[in-house]
């Protein structure tokens, strides 16, 4: 190596280590680094909290189209695996078919006609053996005459069966896709909630704590002003046999489920879950009426549009509330102006009052 070259190499790691150097000590955005908690300086607890709110809301309203998704899928696939069962029966009868007429052909290439039978009939040894054989040859025949057409049918069936099992094919790769995009936001709402939790100061967590019970306090308040009942009280406990415990004993199949969803206070929420460890919101309802005998749709817009509407005066213990103007949260009522409810990611299951959120109105599965 030549005294120049080696030169110009020295030079050249030395610029590129000054690069480096510039780079780390030029100060940047002030963003977080991914996986890291982020910064919230000069936001009120207030602002934290409305933040914290709508990732969560965000969140809640994709898990609900996930369940939506996710349960469309499982009934397309129950459906394409039917259609495929009928395919696979088409495909046989047509095979059978073209089987059939092979043999029909080839037995009447032979001469196996009704011609040839009257003729054993005037000429052979056995007349009335003849006579049966023609029978049974014309009712052969008979038989045959329309396989052409059945043929026909039955191609026509296979079409028609292929065509619908492509369509549900279809139908059921875009419910996996509205899957996969709703998992997608659902996982990044969460996560960008979780750093700016976990970004947060041991006070602005004190007095977050502090300001989320004011606000359980003022939404006892609101459910009393907007007409909502009070009657039947579940209590905070539970009773005997399961039912709630506390006030008024609910009894019968709204007994049980809310018998069921109170025994899974302390659970964790989890989205898109149905139990027996953790649930979502509309994931312990379903679950508590399944329980109860009485199975209801699984997300809680399709409860909103499939259950029974009662009024907030005449809401009591079993009753779902359901909350926000796209019907994305679910709470069962247990009297007393409260619900128990599967809040959100990072909380367990708990009770809370009943207007802790916009209400949009009350079901009644079973009605």
């Amino acid at each position: 190596m030549n005294v120049s070259t080696g030169g110009r190499r020295i030079r050249s790691r030395g610029a590129t280590a000054a690069l480096v150097c510039a780079i780390i000590l030029v100060p940047g955005p002030g963003y977080a680094a991914p996986g890291e908690p982020d910064p919230q300086p000069g936001k009120s607890i207030e602002e934290i909290r409305d933040e914290l709110d709508g990732l969560y809301r965000e969140a809640e309203v994709a898990t609900e189209a996930y369940n939506g998704a996710n349960e469309k899928a499982a009934k397309q696939e129950k459906r394409l695996t039917a259609l495929r069962k009928d395919l696979t029966r088409a495909e046989k009868r047509v095979k059978d078919l073209h089987d059939l007429a092979g043999a029909a052909a080839r037995t009447q290439y032979r001469g196996g006609d009704l011609a040839a039978t009257g003729i054993q009939l005037l000429l052979g040894d056995h007349p009335e053996g003849a006579l049966d054989e023609a029978s049974q040859a014309r009712q052969a025949m008979r038989g045959l005459v329309n396989v052409s057409e059945t043929q026909k049918t039955a191609r026509e069936e296979l079409g028609e069966q292929t065509e619908a099992a492509t369509k549900e094919l279809r139908k059921l790769e875009s419910s996996r896709a509205d899957k996969a995009a709703a998992k997608q936001k659902i996982e990044k709402k969460i996560a960008t909630a979780e750093r700016i939790e976990a970004g947060l100061e041991e006070e602005q967590t004190r007095r977050l704590a502090q300001l989320e019970k004011e606000r359980a306090k003022e939404a006892e308040a609101r459910w009393t002003e907007s007409g909502g009942s009070s009657g039947g009280s579940a209590g905070k406990g539970k009773g005997k046999g399961g039912g709630p415990g506390g006030g008024t004993q609910v009894s019968g199949a709204a007994g049980k489920a809310v018998g069921f969803a109170m025994a899974q206070i302390g659970k964790p929420y989890v989205w898109g879950a149905v139990g027996p460890s953790s649930y979502d919101c509309s994931g312990l309802t379903s679950a508590a009426w399944a329980a109860a005998g009485h199975p209801i749709p699984r997300t809680s817009q399709a409860q909103w549009g499939g259950l029974t509407r009662v009024s907030l005066s005449s809401a009591r213990p079993g009753d779902l509330i359901i909350y926000y103007n796209d019907a994305t949260h679910v709470g069962m009522y247990i009297g007393g102006g409260r619900m128990v409810h599967a809040p959100r990611p990072g909380r367990s299951i708990t009770t809370a009052p009943a207007a802790s959120m916009p209400v949009l109105g009350v079901v009644r599965p079973g009605a």
